[in-house]
Parts: C-alpha cells; sequence; structure tokens
C-alpha cells in the first residue's frame, strides 16, 4: 500500500464528544501520553524548528513544559512519558540531568532518558539514570546517526536488556537506518530486551512494519501515525499488533492533544480496548 503522508480530518461531532461534552461518561477518561518530548526553554524553539523542517511539518506547539501541561490538560491528560535525544555523545548527561530534574518537580511525569552509542562509560550512565529513578530509554537513531543493528551499537542493547525499556524511533522511507527489518534482527538477538517501537514501530513504512514485526510481542505506539492513516488502516495496525502492546502517544510538540486524542477516538475499537491503550498498558509495562 503506498501512503500519501497528509493529515485526515476528524468527524467533529467525534471530536467534541472525547474533548470534553460527553456527557454518557461520568468521569474523565485516563490518560498517560506515551511519547511526549520535552526541551529547556532557552532552545526549544530552534530544536522544534529543526524538527519540523525534517519532517516537512509545521509544529503544533513549542516544546516548553508550560505549553505541554496546557495542551494536556484540554484531554485531562494525567501523566506524561518525556524524552529528549542526545544528538551528540557529550549532550548525554545534561539531556538525563533536564528529564530527572523535570520530573523530580512535575510528578505526573514519566522520564526516559537517552544514550549515544558513542558515548564513553554507556553503562554507568544507564545505572546513574536508574538510580535517578528513570523508567527507560528514547533513541533516535535517525538524528543519532546509527543504524538499529550495527554491530557496534549493540552493546547498547545488552546494556538494557532485563533492566530499561528501550522506546526507539522507528521507519523513514528516506533512509534505512531504522527499518522494521533491522529492529527485528534486534528482538531475535536480545528477547530479554522490552522495546517499543514509536510510530506503529514504522513512520511512513507501516506495511512493512506489520509483516515483519506482528507477532514478535513488540510494543508499539500511536505516536505521528494517527495524522497520516485512515482510522480503518489504524484499526487494522491496532489489531495486529495486539491492543495489550499498543501505547496512545502524541509526540507532542509535533501533535496537539485535542486533535490527536479525537482521532484516536475515531478507531473501531471496544471501550476495554481503548481502556488498554490510553493508561492500562503504560501502567502494566512500567509498573506505574
Amino acid at each position: 500500500m503506498a501512503y500519501n503522508i497528509r493529515c485526515y480530518d476528524t468527524d467533529e461531532r467525534k471530536y467534541r464528544l472525547v474533548c470534553g461534552t460527553n456527557t454518557t461518561m461520568s468521569q474523565p477518561r485516563r490518560i498517560i501520553d506515551f511519547h511526549v518530548h520535552i526541551f529547556p526553554e532557552k532552545i526549544a524553539a530552534k530544536a522544534v524548528a529543526a524538527t519540523g523542517g525534517y519532517y516537512g511539518i509545521t509544529m503544533d506547539h513549542n516544546g516548553t513544559i508550560p505549553d505541554l501541561l496546557a495542551s494536556g490538560a484540554r484531554i485531562n491528560c494525567s501523566r506524561y512519558l518525556v524524552h529528549s535525544t542526545a544528538t551528540r555523545p557529550d549532550q548525554v548527561v545534561s539531556v538525563n540531568d533536564f528529564i530527572c530534574h523535570a520530573a523530580a518537580e512535575h510528578p505526573e511525569f514519566i522520564p526516559f532518558g537517552t544514550l549515544h552509542p558513542k558515548m564513553e562509560n554507556l553503562e554507568a550512565e544507564v545505572d546513574r539514570i536508574i538510580a535517578n529513578g528513570v523508567y527507560g530509554v528514547k533513541m533516535h537513531p535517525d538524528f543519532q546517526d546509527f543504524k538499529v543493528d550495527d554491530e557496534d551499537v549493540l552493546y547498547m542493547y545488552a546494556a538494557l536488556a532485563g533492566r530499561l525499556p528501550v522506546l526507539l524511533h522507528m521507519g523513514d522511507i528516506n533512509t534505512d537506518k531504522t527499518t522494521p527489518e533491522r529492529l527485528y534482527n534486534v528482538i531475535n538477538r536480545f528477547p530479554n530486551l522490552t522495546v517499543i517501537g514509536a510510530h506503529f514501530s514504522g513512520y511512513s513504512v507501516w506495511d512493512r512494519a506489520e509483516n515483519v514485526l506482528k507477532g514478535t510481542g513488540i510494543y508499539v505506539d500511536t505516536s505521528s501515525s494517527l495524522p497520516f492513516l485512515t482510522p480503518e488502516r489504524a484499526t487494522e495496525l491496532v489489531h495486529a499488533f495486539g491492543a495489550d502492546h499498543c501505547l496512545f502517544g502524541t509526540d507532542y510538540p509535533m501533535w496537539d492533544h485535542e486533535e490527536e486524542l479525537a482521532r484516536f477516538m475515531a478507531l473501531a475499537l471496544t471501550e476495554p480496548e481503548r481502556e488498554l491503550i490510553l493508561h492500562e498498558n503504560a501502567e502494566r509495562l512500567l509498573n506505574l
């Protein structure tokens, strides 16, 4: 299937129902956003502009903590899995310190650290962030310039296996660094490694992700996928990977919380499946 990378509009009536005016619900939904980028205010504008430019997308928000909380509050989001990627080895410690400090100030944050395969003392940094309460690690191989299954980065997965889950940016039709086939190699090599493939594990190559990774037990998130997929195709992907292995994520600041929740609620899922994806899977996976 060929994908035209464009956004699908959501029915306005559904939008109103999921964003606060559904009188059939006795209380707001419990929602955990499993994919959120945050940046220090002094560099947020530059970082957001660079990301938008790379993907050719107009970013909906500015990437600062106050803006994130305001956006999430409009859908009564209760927790946010926050992260930021170190594009150079020398940035890892400062990025992790920023994420940990933000989580200490905001108990609704679930901190994910970062690593870089070319950094020194990687194992010691894993020990340090675990001691500081980090729940996992986020990697973006395209931005960090490594192939997911490169032989010289496998030691990084060995350091994480059985200790911390890894959230990997996956899929891009313009590069072969994050292909589903490469991730399949990693999963086979490290059966004790918990992997979450962002963007249904295949941004812009969703069919390949389904064909290669279905049945592997991988977790996936919905981030930066629902704007580009029809509700029918997104529903098929949820069922292919399993509703019990899918996680709701917005990819803030790329997308708006209200719009992403509306897109999600347009999927043909049962109410128990929605609850799994919106919060129960995250709570179980991270022992929240």
